[in-house]
């Protein structure tokens, strides 16, 4: 993918046996690992934090009709940040809209956490997701520009590790804290973590910006920033107008569409929604498999409490599974020996993701123990695992180091477009079905709650994640 104006990341090839320590934790990499990993850390524990608090936090806001919404506005406006951050890493390096983001994103925590209602609550969530998305994105330019393409499995498969101890601890300190201290201090405590990140890979990325210096180039791409406002608007608009679910919701429904639908055709590669072969396939299966399984992953804590009358902690750890696993189906792939079983790594992720969501909705059945969720979900987050890092290796695999940053910037956009288009009309699905009303999370037993909008929702997704299956062998490009 190239972008309107030339970008100027540095392209002189990194030696591959310049590592005396032979891998990501030898003495060359020990550092920039530590640190990186650090962030990830921090927003790993965020989002499982999140997922346990926010069916608390929905019913105390008196706003469960925009429990889905919560979720979405976060990747709505990670979908302007991502373009924004991925110019700025070509032009100036990924240090500084690293450092910026992750001050946006403890702004956003911490109006989220004050929220006095569930408007500026979503708000929070929107600013939270303008910084992750300029995170996420230099995350990646690091790891294009600093790292040898040997090792970059193995960087992808260390983010995935970093799910772990989250993924065990979040759930009980999210679920300790929302049931004795109150959902608020979730967001609010979570801003101190950020000072970890800040200390430890200040001076290692600081180096690595001395080593592969940027050429100062031409300034920031105005169409593509423009591109990008529009589908960030367009896809707030479209979502507004699916919570309405009435006639008024016609008119701000078809004006983000207008907005959307041009905006994601100039932002991603040409072919992307047809899935080319190649890299636009690469990018558009990293959107179907993040929208198919996280679709799904935010409507499960509410099930469990609504439906099984789980408390918060144990709804929480239904994921659990699904962080341990994921990082192990991420290790899988970064094994020397996985990189010619790129392919099918892929397809059986989506498959075995398909097989996990199917398996929540299990659940909705009182006869089955409430466990088969959580066994359900270790199995998707093992194929999300293969499938996600498989993905963004092949990524950096097919992409000129000039377009590192807009490359990345394009396959994090895919991955939020896929969670905003798919989050939202899950919403819509799970709202209009009965699914946002009171009586469902007020009664502890689940019999008046709305078994079928759990069911739809999950079947949905369950039907993606087969469609992701289907076009896989795409990501193999044109001899």
């Amino acid at each position: 993918m190239t972008t309107a104006s030339p970008t100027s990341v540095d392209p002189v090839p990194i030696p591959l046996d310049d590592d005396p320590g032979g891998g990501v934790l030898g003495g060359r990499y020990r550092a920039l690992t530590l640190g990186i990993v650090s962030v990830v850390l921090v927003i790993a524990f965020e989002a499982t934090a999140v997922n346990t608090a926010m069916p608390t936090a929905a019913r105390e806001l008196h706003g469960v009709s925009l429990y889905a919404f919560a979720f979405s506005g976060y990747f709505t406006s990670t979908l302007f940040a991502l373009v924004v951050s991925g110019q700025w890493c070509d032009r100036r390096g990924p240090l500084q809209p690293l450092f910026a983001g992750i001050a946006v994103f403890g702004v956003g925590l911490v109006v989220a956490g004050t929220a006095p209602g569930m408007w500026v609550f979503v708000a929070g969530r929107s600013i939270q997701g303008l910084g992750g998305g300029l995170v996420i994105v230099a995350l990646y330019v690091v790891v294009g520009r600093a790292y040898p393409e040997r090792l970059r499995p193995s960087v992808f498969a260390a983010f995935s590790s970093a799910w772990v101890l989250p993924s065990i601890v979040g759930p009980l300190v999210a679920g300790a804290v929302t049931q004795h201290l109150g959902w608020r201090w979730v967001f609010l405590a979570v801003p101190a973590l950020i000072l970890l990140p800040l200390a430890v890979m200040g001076p290692a990325l600081a180096r690595s910006e001395r080593e592969h210096p940027v050429a100062k180039g031409a300034g920031f791409d105005r169409r593509r920033t423009r591109l990008a406002l529009m589908a960030a608007v367009g896809a707030g608009l479209v979502q507004y107008a699916g919570q309405r679910l009435d006639l008024i919701g016609l008119l701000p429904g078809a004006a983000g569409a207008a907005l959307l639908v041009p905006a994601v055709l100039g932002l991603l590669p040409g072919g992307t929604l047809r899935a080319g072969r190649g890299l636009p396939a690469v990018i558009l299966l990293r959107g179907v498999s993040a929208g198919a399984f996280f679709s799904a992953e935010v409507f499960i804590p509410l099930m469990m409490t609504s439906q099984r009358g789980l408390s918060p902690t144990l709804a929480g750890l239904t994921l659990t599974s699904g962080g341990l696993s994921w990082a192990l189906g991420s290790w899988l792939q970064g094994r020397p020996a996985a990189q010619r079983f790129r392919v099918p790594m892929i397809r059986g992720g989506f498959v075995l993701t398909a097989v996990a969501i199917g398996g929540a909705a299990l659940v909705l059945v009182p006869a089955v123990p409430a466990w088969v969720a959580a066994v359900a979900w270790g199995v998707g987050g093992f194929g999300m695992g293969l499938t996600i890092a498989s993905v963004s290796v092949l990524m950096m695999n097919l992409s000129e180091p000039e377009d590192a940053g807009a490359n990345s910037a394009a396959l994090q956009m895919s991955d939020a477009l896929g969670n905003v288009l798919l989050t939202g009309l899950a919403g819509v699905l799970f709202a209009a079905l009965g699914g946002g009303s009171v009586a469902a999370l007020h009664d502890a037993a689940g019999d008046a709650g709305a078994p079928g909008a759990f069911a739809v929702v999950l079947l949905t997704s369950t039907g993606v994640a087969l469609l992701g299956a289907l076009l896989a062998g795409r990501v193999r490009a044109r001899s």
